[in-house]
């Protein structure tokens, strides 16, 4: 007997150093860019679909994650402040935003929006400064690799700004990872997100390379230049043909900069199993209205666009799919 139990013993230390031994290591789970596309920790692709909530200027009433939800979109993103203009948001609210995120099975893109135009709007905030903010969330956003992509910096210039977009987008990325932030990360490309002069296009392989996780996603804004699908897709192909992660982070479907081509976005998404969320959900000020969704933040009063995201061809309810963490299921099909 004594024999046996010293057997079984041994035989359960063993089991438990080899479970010890397969056991994921933290950040080894979650949200991550593999092959020029995203995946989840059980290895399904997730492709984003859904919409912008201009947060921090219009938190709307307290359905709107379930309005958004129930549109069809499986992601939203949400605009933060960093306390450049606006108060900042504080750590107690961000963990109630991606809560709400959680509670109503979509995934949390959280961007810091005032750095929106820095050099061209009075007194936009730095991608440094947006880091600053970052990690005053650190309790808040560790354990949440699968829910959360946390997307640095908003449009982090204006247009023909000579700011170092690779130089620091770099080292906003190395003070996140030294943090211990093995998130998903989305950068956003410069001059207003449109990237007017390639700078993201043309170093995105050298800035994904510098991130030690290898956890990069770049984010453009496809608005005026992107007015026909040949510009939607010669932009593109450069990331498709580098595996290169790649998510439309804004666009809609009218502009006063222009006219995108929003047929082409989605239909090119679409194709590509690339993410696209379209801005914005509503509360939008009075000079942008047409860029809202829903009018008033009633989804019963849609807009046009509204209806073109939402119910058009390659639109949220055609091509949605909850996130593999929540289920994974066909949203069209839950109507």
């Amino acid at each position: 007997m004594l024999i046996r139990a010293a057997f079984l013993a041994l035989l359960l230390s063993l089991l438990g150093a080899a479970y010890v031994s397969v056991e994921p290591a933290y950040g080894a789970t979650g949200i991550k860019a593999t092959g020029g596309h995203l995946v989840e920790a059980n290895g399904e692709r997730l492709v984003l679909r859904g919409v912008n909530h201009g947060y921090y200027f219009g938190k709307g009433p307290s359905s709107v994650f379930a309005d958004i939800k129930a549109s069809g979109a499986n992601s939203v993103r949400v605009a933060l402040s960093s306390g450049t203009g606006f108060p900042a948001t504080p750590p107690a609210e961000v963990a109630d935003v991606i809560g709400r995120c959680r509670e109503n099975r979509l995934i949390c893109v959280l961007d810091v929006h005032d750095t929106m135009g820095y050099g061209t709007e009075p007194g936009a905030a730095t991608i440094a400064q947006a880091v600053d903010y970052w990690l005053t969330l650190r309790k808040v956003l560790l354990r949440q690799e699968s829910y959360v992509i946390i997307n640095i910096a908003n449009e982090p210039s204006g247009h023909a700004v000579n700011v170092d977009w690779i130089g620091d987008t770099k080292t906003a990325i190395q003070r996140l990872r030294s943090a211990g932030l093995l998130h998903a990360i989305m950068v956003d490309a410069p001059n207003w997100g449109n990237d007017s002069f390639h700078v993201m296009r043309d170093h995105a392989a050298e800035v994904f390379a510098s991130d030690p996780e290898h956890n990069t996603i770049f984010d453009v804004h496809m608005y005026g230049p992107f007015n026909t699908a040949q510009k939607v897709s010669d932009y593109l192909d450069v990331f498709v043909r580098q595996r290169l992660p790649i998510v439309v982070g804004e666009f809609s479907s009218i502009h006063q900069y222009g006219d995108p081509d929003e047929d082409a976005i989605m239909a090119y998404c679409q194709h590509h199993d690339l993410g696209y969320l379209g801005w914005a959900w509503s509360g939008n000020s009075p000079e942008y209205h047409y860029l809202d969704m829903v009018d008033g933040f009633r989804p019963a009063k849609r807009t046009d666009w509204g209806r073109r995201l939402i119910d058009g061809p390659d639109g949220l309810r055609q091509t949605s799919r909850e996130a593999g963490i929540y289920g994974g299921f066909w949203l069209a099909a839950r109507r």
